[in-house]
């Protein structure tokens, strides 16, 4: 018997949330999902890790974050659930610190995954003022 578990996340912002599967190297897809209104064609953009079963595992929008959906009966992934959805959010905090970043002036000059499973992140902005000498 199956049963699918919906997993609250924090992961509001699709372009982050697909960068951090790009940066541990998770396939992964989107899928349109059609909303019905009466007046208006609305829809949700989902992302979809394929999985050999055929039980994908699901980020579904909830009109507020990406809910983990996946049926837990048919889990195949390397790690625990609770480790898979750890990883990926450290990598979306990382892309958040960076995109964010950028948007004041900052340009990341460093990013490593350290072994020990951390991050390491310098990001650098330059003053770029005209300073003025003034002569007493």
């Amino acid at each position: 018997m199956s049963h699918f578990t919906n997993m609250k996340t924090r992961f509001q912002n699709l372009a982050y949330l697909e960068k951090a599967l790009n940066r541990l190297n998770i396939s992964h897809k989107r899928e349109k999902e059609i909303i019905k209104s009466s007046a208006l064609k609305l829809y949700n953009i989902n992302l979809i890790i394929p999985q050999s079963n055929g039980y994908n595992i699901e980020f579904c929008w909830n009109g507020q974050e990406y809910e983990l959906v996946v049926d837990m009966s048919f889990w195949e992934q390397a790690y625990p659930i609770e480790n898979f959805i750890d990883k990926i959010a450290q990598q979306y905090a990382g892309e958040v610190i960076i995109n964010e970043s950028q948007k004041i002036g900052f340009q990341p000059i460093k990013y490593q995954q350290n072994v020990d499973g951390s991050n390491t992140l310098i990001l650098e902005r330059w003053n770029t003022q005209k300073v003025v000498a003034n002569t007493f």
